[in-house]
């Protein structure tokens, strides 16, 4: 048996299309969505990940800005510029890109992002929103699972889902995600121990931890749905995920590949919650959903 291929390339590209269809509708009523990405760091990884938001908001109509504060950026600099983002009107969305330098807080300096232009749920404060089921930006990548279920037609209600971390940005939201789509949801994380335990008799198991090779065949059945959102450089440059591709795809009914699975539709939805951040803004008429 070999796994089928979960590709997020299609959806990305149906969701950058819906964000270009905000934007213009915006554009027609004088209204431009702006993205700003705050950086503070010299790591070349993150820069060229920058650069491909930036590529990507261009083609959607959604201008940019990049703010470099250069990797010795203090604290008090990044609070003052997250400040003065929330205050811009001009500026729709803003994300807090990392790393960050190893002197600052990073708990700290999100609770100056404003929640309405907080598009990658990086405030506690869109945490708390969505535990009580209320309206906020979800962190994208956590959204771009549920995103990528939803476009596979695979169900989780009553099902059920093992999410492997409990980071803030991805496992700890997307558990939230998963809950109001009524599936039976497990969170595995460091003191687990061995996650066969919980993954073997998963129907989908979601793996984002950011550890190479963490997901083996053995730990998978053959109904299993593996969504992996790891993203780890290997020393030649190249990109893998969590999961040891080639075991668990003998095993498991369908996989997500890296790249080209969860992390094309999270550049894309970053795009979208921005158009619809500015569009919540500027109280405009929202515009109907493309058909997936």
């Amino acid at each position: 048996m070999t796994a089928s291929v979960l590709s997020g390339k299609p959806l990305a590209k149906l969701i950058q299309q819906q964000a270009q269809a905000e934007a213009k509708a915006l554009a027609e009523e004088g209204l431009r969505p702006t993205l700003a990405v705050v950086v503070a760091t010299e790591d070349s990884s993150t820069h060229w990940y920058v650069r491909s938001i930036e590529r990507a908001s261009e083609s959607a109509g959604i201008e940019c800005r990049i703010i470099d504060l250069g990797q010795d950026a203090t604290e008090q600099v990044l609070v003052a510029v997250l400040k003065d983002l929330s205050a811009e009107p001009s500026v729709n969305g803003i994300i807090l890109q990392t790393p960050l330098p190893p002197s600052v807080r990073s708990q700290e300096l999100v609770r100056h992002i404003d929640p309405a232009k907080d598009i990658d749920g990086a405030n506690p404060l869109s945490l708390g929103l969505l535990t009580v089921g209320q309206r906020a930006f979800a962190p994208a990548t956590a959204r771009a699972v549920i995103e990528m279920l939803d476009h596979f037609n695979i169900p989780v209600a009553g099902r059920s889902v093992v999410v492997v971390g409990r980071s803030a940005v991805v496992g700890k939201p997307l558990s939230l995600l998963l809950l109001q789509k009524d599936a039976t949801t497990t969170v595995c994380h460091s003191r687990s121990g061995p996650l066969e335990k919980y993954t073997k008799t998963a129907d989908v198991v979601v793996v984002a931890a950011g550890r190479t090779g963490l997901l083996t065949g053995t730990d998978v059945s053959d109904h299993s749905v593996v969504i992996d959102v790891g993203t780890n450089v290997l020393s030649d440059g190249s990109l893998v995920g969590d999961v040891d591709e080639a075991s668990v795809q003998a095993v498991a009914s369908a996989l997500t590949p890296v790249p080209g699975g969860v992390g094309s539709v999270t550049t894309s939805l970053l795009l979208l919650h921005t158009a619809e951040a500015a569009r919540e803004q500027s109280h405009a008429a929202p515009v109907p959903a493309l058909t997936q």
